[in-house]
């Protein structure tokens, strides 16, 4: 089986292909929502914990976000602080919401090695979450494809 197959396969079993990459400790970064473990867990689900703070993913086709079509703003699943704009959200085919832009001073970016190839990962810049990663696939005006986990988010409709 291809390494693309293997991850598809994977991540439709519901298994974390991300596993490998170090966790957001934000109990000793400086972020401005810092809570310890212990705190993270009791705030989060297991799965929300598992992608927010481990560098999980949730299976493809499996959030309800990736449906949802009303007004409104997409925020951390584990802050609560407003990430992207409905305006900016588009269908990717992909299986997880996708947008082209955040809101400004929403997320953060760092390098992940975890495959084989490095990748962009999308952090919340206000609580360290992890939230997806970002590619230069996406449609006009960024061409960028914000590619995010439903679990990491939470939805507020205008």
């Amino acid at each position: 089986m291809g390494s693309s197959a293997a991850l598809l396969a994977a991540a439709a079993a519901g298994k974390s292909f991300f596993a490998a990459s170090k966790p957001v400790r934000a109990d000793t970064a400086p972020f401005e929502v810092n809570l310890s473990d212990k705190e993270w867990r009791k705030r989060l689900t297991p799965a929300q914990y598992d992608i927010l703070r481990q560098h999980g993913t949730e299976p493809p086709f499996s959030s309800p976000l990736d449906h949802e079509r009303r007004p409104g703003t997409y925020a951390c699943a584990g802050c609560d602080l407003g990430l992207y704009p409905s305006k900016t959200k588009f269908d990717s085919g992909t299986g997880w919401p996708s947008f082209y832009a955040p809101l400004a001073n929403a997320v953060a970016t760092s390098k992940d090695f975890a495959l084989v190839m490095p990748r962009t990962e999308v952090h919340c810049r206000r609580c360290g979450g992890h939230l997806g990663h970002v590619f230069d696939d996406g449609p006009k005006p960024t061409g960028l494809r914000y590619c995010m986990n439903g679990l990491a988010l939470t939805f507020h409709p205008a």
